[in-house]
């Protein structure tokens, strides 16, 4: 835990020296989104251009759509890792933010009502610096039992209803149990995957980028 709990930090600190090198006008004329997230968004086993961020500003760049993604996610984080690094990794705070944690939690069995304390906290954090949200759900495995998973799938509509954040109901939709879009261990999207959520979830980040326009 240690160890990693150092590469985390590592991680974090030298993310928010990449958002203070943009400033404040590349900013201001290119907004940064800031992925925080666990190993789905920090493309586990996948080359930089086949990972999620690779394919999703090479998807937004076809859009013509203007802005910069900036990856802060840990492979193997759970939503209380995510809460640990937040401070560091809004030491320069991002235009908005593409919340992808909770998929650990929920492979370990841990609380579901201590998974959204958690990410409510980090949406509290994120509407205190007025960033908008875009919320990547996840659903629960139907082996965990009814009550786990009404609990823990209800997490992110009822966050992004409090919070009036930007939701992708499922971030796996289309690929998870689909041999042809996962890596061998059956559990991380392979390149095919990946560009099957990102063509999916392309549109709702647009309308993240519009929202960080709007205010």
């Amino acid at each position: 835990m240690g160890s990693r709990w150092w590469q985390a930090a590592i991680g974090a600190m030298a993310v928010s020296g990449m958002l203070a090198a943009t400033g404040p006008l590349a900013a201001a004329e290119r907004p940064t989104i800031l992925l925080y997230g666990d190993s789905l968004l920090a493309g586990f086993g996948l080359s930089a251009d086949s990972a999620f961020l690779g394919q999703l500003q090479a998807a937004l760049a076809a859009e013509g759509v203007e802005a910069d993604l900036v990856n802060a996610s840990v492979s193997g984080d759970t939503t209380a890792d995510g809460l640990a690094r937040l401070d560091w990794t809004l030491g320069e705070p991002p235009d908005a933010v593409m919340l992808g944690l909770g998929a650990n939690d929920m492979l370990q069995g841990l609380s579901p009502q201590t998974a959204r304390a958690n990410l409510e906290t980090m949406m509290d954090r994120f509407a205190a610096l007025d960033l908008p949200v875009l919320l990547l759900g996840m659903k629960a495995n139907r082996g965990l039992g009814g009550d786990y998973v009404a609990a823990f799938d209800a997490i992110y509509p009822e966050l992004a209803a409090e919070y009036g954040a930007l939701l992708y109901p499922f971030f796996l939709e289309g690929v998870a149990f689909d041999p042809q879009m996962n890596q061998a261990d059956g559990m991380h999207p392979n390149a095919a995957g990946v560009a099957r959520i990102v063509a999916a979830v392309t549109p709702y980040v647009v309308e993240l980028v519009k929202a960080v326009e709007a205010r």
